[in-house]
Order: structure tokens, then sequence, then C-alpha cells
């Protein structure tokens, strides 16, 4: 396994994480493990757009279909 260290964590942040962890029944090491992975082995909004346009034979952006979004709510 790989280590991840991170610095420079603002006092709130890391404040609201202890309590997070704390009320979970975890230690702040396994609250944000469970965090990052979950965060990880979750698709962004653009992977989705590029699973889907893949599947269409046609590549969106997360902007693109954004504005045609709007584009369709505006033209109502």
């Amino acid at each position: 396994m790989r280590t991840i260290q991170v610095m420079n964590v603002p006092d709130d942040v890391h404040q609201i994480m202890e309590q997070r962890a704390s009320g979970a029944g975890q230690s702040l090491q396994e609250y944000v493990l469970q965090r990052l992975c979950t965060e990880a082995r979750s698709p962004t909004v653009e992977e989705v757009l590029q699973r889907a346009g893949e599947r269409t034979g046609s590549t969106f952006s997360l902007q693109e279909a954004v504005a045609a979004v709007r584009a369709e709510r505006d033209s109502r």
C-alpha cells in the first residue's frame, strides 16, 4: 500500500474531520482513508459523460453539456 501525507490542513478542517471520525467510531486515519477511497472509486461527472459519449459515439465536455441543458431550458 502507498502512503499519502497531507500538510497544511486548516485547523477548522482538521477539527471537523476529527469530530466526524469520532462520531463514526473511527480514528482520524481510518475516517480519512474511508473518505478518500469513496471519492476515488466514485466517477466524476466528466468521467460519466466521457463513458456515455463513448457508448453513443460522441463526447461532450461538462461545459458543453451544461450549455446544452441551459439552451434547452431557455428555449421554453
